[in-house]
């Protein structure tokens, strides 16, 4: 019985040695046939570094995008108006209200006093304005500013200028609040361009993996066809499907490899080239740059893969035409 089991360990041993020295023999050919043609090798590295470059840029500007939206609608305030004499314990009750509510970030009361102060200083440049506020006999209403989590769901404020009493009772009659009528439209138009940069960000990186894996599908097509011969040579002699594929798979993630590290160098370069430009319209390019640059080896790595299994993919592919018995 030892004798039996000390047998079936060695043929074991002798099975592993074999699968190891096939993948080696795979690993060298693969390597060689990458440095073997220099015009291929290039035209395949070129494509596949445009490839996840545009995947990198595409990404990186729905990310931009996107916190730029965010930005912009966390600096929108909706506004609910008070009557300008209501009493401070009215204030203190409606503002803990508003606090309350789970769509709501933050609660800031701007009494008629600090509005009219506001308001001058915003005009202070232009006479008319400022003759016109002290000739004026009707006084600045109490206003709640509030900041939503969501600025696509303001259905709890609309129900809490329907169902809260204390602000019934003090609202400002000659003022709705910004989230109904007119104003409602400017935040549905916001509320939007979140939705539309997440949608345009999905769909173009789609569209960019399947035109990549077209371009590299037919690349080393291209390479499988150059070397069309060595592969009859291969089949004649018994080599086996996976030894016969192994090398341009290989390749192709030497190809992913490369260009995963050129792609990702240049990508981020190219941020930090238009950081200034996109900053001064507004746009919040910093947090992208800042999330690039505190995780670059996780991005390199998410690179690499994503080129390795495009690379992958298309050589089995292209292979399966003259793997065919």
């Amino acid at each position: 019985m030892a004798k039996k089991q000390t047998s079936k360990q060695i043929t074991i041993q002798k099975r592993r040695r074999r699968q190891w020295m096939t993948f080696v023999r795979m690993c060298r050919y693969g390597v060689n046939n990458f440095s073997r043609n220099a015009w291929l090798t290039v035209a395949a590295t070129a494509v596949m570094t445009i490839t996840l470059l545009s995947i990198f840029m595409t990404l990186s500007a729905r990310d931009i995008l996107i916190n730029t939206v965010d930005d912009v609608q966390k600096k929108v305030d909706l506004s609910i108006y008070v009557k300008t004499d209501v009493s401070d314990e009215a204030v203190e009750t409606i503002e803990n209200d508003l606090n309350k509510l789970s769509s709501v970030e933050t609660v800031t009361y701007v009494s008629p006093e600090e509005a009219r102060e506001d308001f001058a200083k915003a005009n202070k440049d232009k006479p008319e304005s400022l003759n016109a506020l002290n000739e004026a006999t009707n006084r600045f209403p109490g206003t709640f500013r509030v900041v939503v989590k969501d600025i696509n769901d303001t259905s709890q404020l609309e129900k809490f200028t329907k169902d809260n009493q204390t602000y019934r009772d003090n609202r400002d009659p000659n003022r709705d609040p910004s989230f109904s009528g007119g104003g409602k439209d400017t935040i549905n138009t916001i509320g939007s361009w979140v939705s539309l940069a997440e949608r345009v960000g999905y769909v173009l990186s789609a569209v960019f993996v399947a035109l990549s894996s077209l371009i590299i599908f037919n690349t080393i097509r291209m390479a499988i066809f150059n070397r069309k011969e060595e592969i009859q040579m291969m089949k004649l002699i018994g080599a086996d499907r996976q030894f016969i594929r192994g090398p341009f798979i290989v390749e192709a993630v030497v190809y992913g490899f490369i260009a995963a590290v050129i792609a990702t160098g240049a990508g981020l370069g190219m941020l930090m080239l238009v950081q200034r430009s996109l900053s001064d319209f507004g746009a919040a390019v910093n947090s992208t740059i800042d999330t690039v640059t505190t995780y670059i080896g996780f991005v390199l790595l998410a690179m690499i893969v994503l080129g390795a299994i495009i690379g992958i993919l298309s050589s089995l592919l292209a292979t399966r035409r003259y793997l065919k018995i």
